[in-house]
Order: C-alpha cells, then sequence, then structure tokens
C-alpha cells in the first residue's frame, strides 16, 4: 500500500477540481487530483458544447425549411443525415474535450491520480486498491450525474439519460421526452427539429428555468405550435414490449392514447455524485440528500478542513459557477482555518431552444408582491426581430418599487443570449431602469426591445413617484 502526504487533496478533475486544485498550487501548498473516470468536463463531454453542436445543426435543418417567406426557395425537401449529423457532433465533441484532457495532462504526473476516492476519515482518502492519501484539507468536487426515476427501469435499454444521445451513430426515429426543463426543452426541439418524432411530458406544468406565470404560458404555447409539449402531464402507463417503449397518456385534446418510441429520454434532474465517498466514515453532517451540511459562503462543511464545490453541492450547476466555487473552495482549503467568502457573480441562465429563454437576477418567484414593478415588450412586433423573421417572445423585467433598481427579469426571445449578458452586467453594478436607459442603442437592432421593457417599467415608476 502506497501513502501519499499532501495539504490539499482534491477528489474530481472536472471543471470546479481543476480550478481548486490550480488554486491551492497558486497558494504554495502541495496538492493532488484524484479522477476515478475519464477527464473531460461534463460541459465538454455530455453538456454544453455536444448538445449545442445538436442544436446548430438542428437549425441549420430549421433555417433551411424556413426561407420561402424572405422570398428564397429551396428546391425539393429539406434531407437530414442523422449519421452525419451525429459523426460531426462526436467529432467536435471529442476535439473539446481533447483540449480538456491536455489541460489535465499538463498537471505534474506525481499529481494526479487516478482510481475511485472514498474517505477513510475526515481528510484520509483510500483512491483504488493500493494508495492511502493522507492530507490536511480535502475539497469535493466530484459533479453530478442524471437522476432516473425507479419507473422508469421498465423501459431497459430503451431509457437513456441525455449522456447516451451523444454517442448515438444516427438518429433513432422517435424519443419521448421527460422533464422540459433545460436539458429537455433543448433537446427535445433539436431532436424534432432533426426529423425525429417527440412528445415532452412534464409534470406540474413547468417550462424551463421559468417562474414568471406569463412568460410561462408564452413560451409553453410557443413550444407546443412546433412539437408535443405537454407541461403537465397525464401519463397512465409505461411498458417496454420488444425494442420499444410504449406509453399510454392523455394528448394536447384530453383523448387517452397508447404511442411507442424507440427512446425514453429521462431529462429528469441531476443528483451530486457523494454517495460513493463513504462520507459516512467522517465527522461531516449530511443533509437529506446526502450532501454534506456546508456554508454556501464558504464552501466549508461543517467545521472540518472539508470543502465541496461545483455540481456536488448543487447549487447553482453552471460551468462559471462551478469554477468559481472550484477556486475559493481550493483557496480556502490552502488557508485553512483562515477562510475568504465566495463573492457571486450575477444570477444567470439561459436556455438554447429557439426562442431562447433566459433569466438574470431575481426570478419573479424570488420577488414579494407589491413591492416592484413589471416592464414588458413583446418581440413579435419589434423591428430588427420582424426583419429577421424572429419576432416571437415576451420579456419581463422587475423594478423594485421604492428604488428603481433593476431587480431582475424573466424573458423568451431572440438573442436572449447577447442580452442576457447586459442585464447580468448592470444587475451586478446595482444600475436602476433609469441607469439603463442612460446607456447607449443603436438602431435597428434587437436590444431595442429590451429598451423598450425598460421604458414600461419605468413609467409605471414615475407614476408611482407622481402619486405619492
Amino acid at each position: 500500500m502506497k501513502t501519499i502526504q499532501t495539504d490539499v487533496a482534491v477528489i474530481g478533475a472536472g471543471t470546479a477540481g481543476l480550478a481548486a486544485y490550480r488554486a491551492a498550487i497558486e497558494a504554495g501548498k502541495r496538492a493532488v487530483i484524484i479522477e476515478g473516470g475519464e477527464y473531460g468536463t461534463t460541459c465538454a463531454r455530455v453538456g454544453c458544447m455536444p448538445s449545442k453542436l445538436l442544436i446548430a445543426a438542428a437549425e441549420a435543418a430549421h433555417e433551411a425549411r424556413h426561407t420561402a417567406p424572405f422570398g428564397v426557395h429551396v428546391d425539393g425537401p429539406v434531407r437530414v443525415d442523422g449519421r452525419e449529423v451525429m459523426q460531426r457532433v462526436r467529432s467536435e465533441r471529442d476535439r473539446f474535450v481533447g483540449f480538456v484532457v491536455r489541460g489535465v495532462e499538463n498537471i505534474p504526473e506525481a499529481d494526479r491520480l487516478r482510481g475511485h476516492a472514498y474517505f477513510i476519515d475526515n481528510t484520509i482518502l483510500q483512491v483504488g486498491s493500493d494508495t492511502v492519501v493522507r492530507a490536511s484539507r480535502v475539497v469535493i468536487a466530484t459533479g453530478s450525474r442524471p437522476a432516473v426515476p425507479q419507473p422508469f427501469a421498465v423501459f431497459g435499454d430503451r431509457l437513456i439519460i441525455n449522456d447516451d444521445v451523444f454517442a448515438w451513430d444516427d438518429l433513432p426515429a422517435s424519443v419521448a421526452v421527460f422533464g422540459p426543463g433545460v436539458i429537455g426543452l433543448e433537446l427535445g426541439q433539436a431532436l424534432s427539429r432533426l426529423g425525429v418524432r417527440v412528445r415532452v411530458f412534464g409534470v406540474g406544468g413547468g417550462v424551463g428555468p421559468l417562474t414568471d406565470p406569463d412568460v410561462r404560458a408564452y413560451a409553453a404555447q410557443a413550444f407546443q405550435g412546433e412539437f408535443s409539449l405537454l407541461p403537465d402531464a397525464n401519463v397512465v402507463d409505461m411498458r417496454r414490449e420488444g425494442d420499444e417503449a410504449v406509453l399510454t397518456f392523455d394528448d394536447e385534446t384530453g383523448t387517452r392514447v397508447t404511442e411507442r418510441f424507440a427512446y425514453v429520454l429521462a431529462a429528469t434532474g441531476r443528483r451530486p455524485n457523494v454517495d460513493t465517498l463513504q462520507i459516512e466514515n467522517t465527522a461531516l453532517v449530511l443533509d437529506a440528500r446526502g450532501v454534506p451540511v456546508f456554508d454556501p459562503v464558504t464552501l466549508q462543511c461543517g467545521d472540518a478542513p472539508v470543502f465541496i464545490a461545483g455540481d456536488a453541492n448543487n447549487v447553482l450547476p453552471l460551468l462559471h459557477e462551478a469554477a468559481d466555487e472550484g477556486r475559493i473552495a481550493g483557496e480556502n482549503a490552502a488557508h485553512w482555518p483562515k477562510l475568504r467568502p465566495l463573492k457571486r457573480r450575477a444570477p444567470i441562465a439561459v436556455v438554447f431552444s429557439d426562442p431562447q429563454i433566459a433569466m438574470v437576477g431575481k426570478r419573479f418567484a424570488d420577488l414579494t408582491q407589491g413591492s416592484f414593478v413589471t416592464g414588458e415588450v413583446s418581440f413579435e412586433d419589434q423591428g430588427r426581430s420582424r426583419v429577421m423573421l424572429k419576432n416571437r417572445g415576451l420579456m419581463h423585467v422587475y423594478a423594485d418599487r421604492a428604488t428603481g433598481r433593476f431587480l431582475g427579469a424573466e424573458w423568451m426571445g431572440p438573442r436572449a443570449e447577447n442580452i442576457a449578458h447586459l442585464l447580468a452586467w448592470s444587475y451586478q453594478q446595482g444600475l436602476t431602469i433609469a441607469d439603463m436607459l442612460a446607456m447607449p442603442f443603436y438602431h435597428p437592432v434587437v436590444e431595442e426591445g429590451l429598451r423598450t421593457a425598460l421604458r414600461d417599467a419605468q413609467a409605471q415608476l414615475t407614476q408611482l413617484k407622481a402619486a405619492a
């Protein structure tokens, strides 16, 4: 049995783990990084990058089918070659993964340990069958994995998760998607546009991450005009017959139907990868999910010299948040017991559907009714959006009634990924609606739609002030 002594041991070589390792090294500490699986982050291997490659192919097919309104006519039907689509997805995915892998392999070999790690004590780890790591501090950065409800096991190998989609050699004829969240909407719409028969099933009426009832209703209607979306589905039977998944449910009209699908995609959330770490061997207190109770400001688990970062803590499972958390976890591990707080950036989330969905700052659900005004704009008549025939969308911006400060926004609309950054910067700087309206808006651009919403909010604030 080999024993390694180190200042900081980082479990997991994903986005958060790599950031934690580098922060510890930069602080002058000895550190090792442990990985039990393949190198390559979730984002690069099975998340953001391969999904955007599939979406890009779907957008190309969709645009090619909708040129006639511009007076541009493409002779013959658009042909989608599923094998070529998936070959590009896998090829480019492997290229992105390669960049990450090369970055990991640039870490000194002595600092890279391969094998499954688990706790023997608070800061003693067993790695594989032949190595014990005795650390002064530990960072848990083990990421997360799809959470699949037990009843779905009835589908056997007809059940897939998003990871499996990017291993396909060809596109299937049909897919039932459970979960109209970010992953379900992005993959469901992309597959539909690529010619796959898709139905998306939800529970409770949710659409993506949206909490504003009006924007959520608009988004549901927009998607339902393109593919089958049942945000609050009544599925009465699920079974496997031969090589097909068979579902019985009530369709959009309330009619009970039975349909067969090649696959069922479970996009039903994710769970932290902490259940195999044998945390019960430590003094750490676990929450109901089996995750160590931790301080979201310092990322320290209880009073122990153990920190948890990235998707493993499931606070904000986004790449830039994982990188920030990994860095502060690594710094705090290096300097423990002297800790510094994590200063989080403005909340920002984007769904790469079409139209895109975005949220910035406080959500509608986070606000106290009566404390804010809502500025609104429809993109259906917005100039640049109509020029591009991208004129679908509804935006709500929220402003504090007393101070006029911009509080947040939820919307669906064109180029939301770009507008979201403008709003995130504004939120992080604490700007008021008046401050934002004082900024330049070029003409003609989609961002003029944002200005309309801001003007609506400002008009309401002015009326409140006049009435006071």
